[in-house]
């Protein structure tokens, strides 16, 4: 690994300067100007290479620039690259077909992110219910426009936009009796990620998710599971749901669907669909973003990465658990989406982290998120460890 110094490029000072003036300035960026990536590793454009634990934020689960994606993404650029949803094309088709499988839901609806997923899934649960409300759970995360931001908890986030759609109400996670006792005969859907990402990596017990599931077949209210964050592999199945067995009326998804190119898509249980004219999306499912889709979910399962997310996410965890750091109050997650709490705020370990080479994540203050790339290796594991234990 390349020793990281203080010194900045002229090019890195112009990219600064330029996002200071011209972009609306919305987020806290690392003092960083990132060129390049391969794999697990990426590189800024002063030559310094880090070893990348956030991958985009749970989007890049095959890597960086993985050949096959590289390769799907140059051949259908060349074919088409956007003709709307007013025609047919191949690979929306055979996206469709494949996301049916993977997911065990009946049909589809494409559009861009997962912000916009859930958007689609609340309009969804409205038009099949013909009911308003939602109950969502505390420290959720579910997007920012207004619809998704009414379901996202924290306060932070929904203040400056009130009032936001009416109708929902948040009971603490992992508390199914809650959930019951929230449920009116106005209630559409109960919604809830089946690991809360932004919330703190916060895993609920096993029976929880069942439970809530036979609370929402008891009193005809629909379950909508947001696995935007958790897809795709991350948590060392396909999809969360999996390691319950429980099954969703409607689930989002979005970050590695399209392994790094921006899509977003529902998946809906039979007899679940919006009808002809009820949802639109001018770039959902567009050609580019189909081939990146379909390249993404071939690495996946020819390289069997969610199983490798299982086995290399259980050699991480171990690690991280036996580390020689006095402040850590757990480590906890699944797959590849793990959390390390600890009893004080931590930004200052993805300081410490980008200065040594790694790319780290804080989220809820306290809680380094780890989410690399699932080809992650071992050794570079074993490299993550040691800065964290330098700090």
């Amino acid at each position: 690994m390349k020793s990281h110094t203080n010194s900045q490029s002229s090019v890195h000072n112009s990219v600064v300067e330029k996002d200071a003036q011209c972009v609306m300035q919305t987020y806290g960026r690392q003092p960083i100007v990132l060129s390049k990536g391969a794999g697990s590793r990426v590189w800024d454009v002063n030559g310094n290479e880090y070893i990348d634990c956030v991958a985009g934020i749970a989007v890049n689960n095959i890597g960086h620039c993985h050949p096959k994606m590289v390769a799907a993404l140059k051949v259908q650029a060349e074919e088409l690259i956007h003709v709307s949803n007013l025609y047919y094309t191949e690979a929306q088709a055979k996206l469709a077909e494949e996301l049916v499988n993977v997911t065990g839901m009946d049909r589809v609806f494409f559009c861009n992110s997962g912000t916009e997923a859930v958007e689609a899934a609340m309009k969804l649960a409205r038009v099949a219910t013909d009911k308003t409300d939602f109950i969502a759970v505390e420290n959720s995360f579910h997007g920012r426009t207004l619809g998704s931001l009414t379901l996202t908890y924290k306060d932070l986030y929904r203040k400056p936009f009130r009032p936001l759609v009416q109708g929902e109400s948040f009971v603490p996670y992992n508390n199914s009796q809650a959930i019951a006792d929230a449920i009116t005969e106005n209630t559409a859907a109960v919604v809830m990620e089946p690991i809360q990402g932004e919330g703190g990596i916060i895993v609920p017990s096993d029976s929880y998710l069942k439970e809530v599931r036979q609370i929402c077949d008891d009193t005809g209210t629909l379950l909508i599971f947001d696995e935007v964050q958790t897809g795709f592999g991350r948590t060392g199945e396909w999809f969360c749901k999996d390691h319950s067995g429980v099954e969703p009326d409607i689930m989002t998804m979005a970050k590695a669907l399209g392994g790094g190119f921006p899509m977003g898509a529902i998946a809906a249980r039979e007899g679940i669909s919006f009808g002809r004219g009820e949802h639109a999306a001018t770039f959902g499912g567009g050609p580019l973003a189909c081939a990146a889709a379909l390249a993404s979910i071939e690495v996946i399962r020819e390289e069997k990465l969610a199983q490798r997310s299982k086995e290399i996410g259980e050699y991480f965890r171990n690690k991280l658990e036996n580390m020689s750091l006095d402040d850590v109050v757990e480590v906890r997650g699944r797959g590849l989406m793990l959390g390390v709490e600890f009893n004080r705020n931590c930004a200052d370990l993805v300081d410490h982290g980008r200065e040594n080479g790694i790319l780290l994540n804080c989220t809820s203050e306290n809680v380094l998120r780890i989410a690399p790339p699932l080809v992650i290796t071992k050794e570079e594991i074993d490299q993550v460890v040691a800065v964290l234990e330098q700090a």
